[in-house]
């Protein structure tokens, strides 16, 4: 998950600076979301919700148990949609 983040963060910056930083700022804004409410965003596959990123093509999916928050994923809404599931187990 950390090198998907890093990886895309490299590339917006390579596009344009301080777009990586915009990247890594709106990711940063959906966690703080996800931790204040948890259930708010859509089951996309069992208990795998998935929050959308202001700005950019990507989502961050996580999952819920007990009181701990998961992130399985910061996804490329683009490119490989089943890539994380095995992360799900």
């Amino acid at each position: 998950m950390e090198k998907e983040f890093y990886d895309a963060i490299n590339y917006y910056e390579e596009c344009q600076i301080n777009l990586g930083y915009d990247f890594s700022i709106e990711v940063y804004n959906a966690i703080q979301l996800i931790v204040s409410f948890p259930k708010a965003w859509p089951k996309i596959n069992n208990n795998i919700r998935r929050c959308l990123i202001n700005r950019f093509p990507f989502g961050i999916l996580y999952s819920v148990e007990k009181n701990n928050i998961y992130i399985l994923a910061i996804m490329n809404l683009n490119r490989k949609p089943d890539y994380w599931k095995d992360r799900a187990k």
